[in-house]
């Protein structure tokens, strides 16, 4: 017998079955696939074993149902199960909820207060809420619309500053390498977080509590020809330290590293770097916030820059403020161009750009998989063979990877204007931020 029968033979069977109208409706539809539909009276019946020969009644009803779509009786209890279910509370969005009246919030009592209006519902404002819940729905912030996230607008610029500058340079086919550079660290204890163990958790490699102590890598390598040779840095942090390994790399280490390894490169390249700290030394010292009056006066007389003995700290700040470029120039961008190289910073948060980031993902797994001895002099040879381990192709791949995604959100960066409108944000200083139903419609404590 076919598995789905036709809507002619359902129709037979449901004709030649009789079905008291006190027992309730047994109906078999058909869209698409067979589907079995009872009522909830029917299924209360069928469940009742008060009742025996009602129950053995629509038992017999299943069998006959199984038979004329040809498929077996399992498959026509699941699917009643499934229909049961469907008769029960289901998601929110097959739920219509309209405010009590228009142009109104939705409120527990102004819920409560229509129910008792429209069906006489005697339960109170908790029952509602309970209600509510039960249907997913939520006392939450209200929905503005806002389909996308909003961004610092400097950031978005520095971002299609990025993004044009590469595509340009692809565009253009500039015969430069484009060199990544970037730090990573590498704790004592780093290994694989799961493990193969018995029930009793006294089998398998025991894991030292803690992080340990912290290599830093510092390295730089291209697309085009894998690792920049003997540019590879490898160091121990300061015994004792807990801070982030960015306290630990200043920028004298690096502005040295950095200078070694532009002079490793064998041709002109593209040298794509974050904004760092200590990769941002400004080619100009400026006096900061926390300078005193004399070393601010000081400045503006080497600078040539009038001011009064009786102007006050405040006020020469104020004219430091004013001499300081708008846009800032790096002491290690000059050191690069005077060596022939051009450096192009990445924008901020955004290190999914940067293909040594799956780099250093790919070397800290192998460390991963072969620390079993948690002891640093064997960490940092697992580091420095886990680094001589990636080949050319290794880079080629992550490069490629990293290209697809600058031309995609180049892309969508052109798109932006067309497809965001602009936003308005009002704030009102008299707006409070909670008011009376908000501290009423708390979440319930179940």
């Amino acid at each position: 017998m076919p598995r789905v029968a036709t809507l002619a033979t359902l129709e037979r069977t449901a004709k030649s079955t009789f079905v008291p109208p006190e027992w309730g409706q047994f109906e078999v539809s058909l869209t698409g696939t067979p589907s079995i539909v009872f009522s909830s009276t029917s299924l209360t019946i069928a469940a009742d074993k008060s009742k025996p020969e009602l129950s053995n009644f629509f038992q017999q009803t299943r069998d006959v149902t199984a038979k004329a779509c040809g498929v077996s009786l399992a498959c026509v209890k699941k699917v009643c199960s499934e229909a049961k279910k469907e008769l029960e509370v289901g998601p929110s969005n097959k739920i219509a909820f309209k405010s009590p009246r228009k142009s109104e919030f939705p409120t527990t009592a102004k819920i409560l207060v229509a129910m008792q209006e429209k069906i006489n519902y005697p339960g109170s404002k908790t029952s509602v809420k309970r209600i509510l819940h039960n249907l997913n729905f939520k006392y939450k912030k209200c929905n503005d619309g806002r389909k996308f996230l909003m961004e610092r607008n400097d950031i978005v610029a520095c971002r299609v500053k990025f993004l044009r500058k590469m595509y340009e340079l692809r565009q253009n086919n500039d015969t430069r390498p484009v060199v990544y550079l970037d730090e990573t660290w590498v704790n004592q204890n780093h290994t694989q977080g799961y493990i193969w163990q018995n029930p009793e958790n006294t089998e398998g490699l025991k894991v030292p509590i803690g992080k340990g102590a912290r290599l830093i890598v510092c390295h730089a390598g291209s697309p085009s020809f894998g690792f920049v040779n003997n540019s590879k840095l490898v160091f121990r942090c300061k015994s004792g330290s807990t801070e982030d390994y960015h306290s630990q790399m200043n920028a004298d280490i690096f502005e040295k590293w950095f200078v070694e390894m532009l002079a490793n490169l064998e041709e002109p390249s593209v040298v794509v770097m974050d904004n760092a700290s200590y990769h941002s030394v400004l080619a100009e010292e400026y006096p900061r916030a926390n300078a005193r009056k004399a070393d601010i006066q000081k400045w503006l007389e080497k600078k040539s820059i009038s001011y009064s003995p009786v102007e006050t700290l405040c006020e020469l700040r104020e004219k430091v403020k004013m001499a300081i470029p708008r846009e800032k120039k790096y002491k290690l961008d000059s050191v690069a161009l005077q060596m022939g190289h051009e450096v192009v910073r990445l924008p901020p948060y955004h290190c999914q750009y940067n293909p040594i980031e799956l780099i250093w993902a790919q070397v800290k797994g192998e460390v991963a998989k072969k620390n079993s001895t948690f002891k640093m002099a064997d960490v940092e040879v697992l580091v420095n063979n886990a680094l001589d381990e990636i080949t050319k192709e290794v880079w080629t791949k992550c490069g490629e990877h990293c290209n697809k995604l600058q031309d995609a959100d180049f892309i969508k960066e052109g798109l932006r204007n067309e497809i965001l409108e602009p936003i308005i944000l009002t704030i009102n200083p008299d707006d409070s931020s909670t008011d009376e139903d908000e501290n009423d419609d708390d979440e319930l404590p179940y």
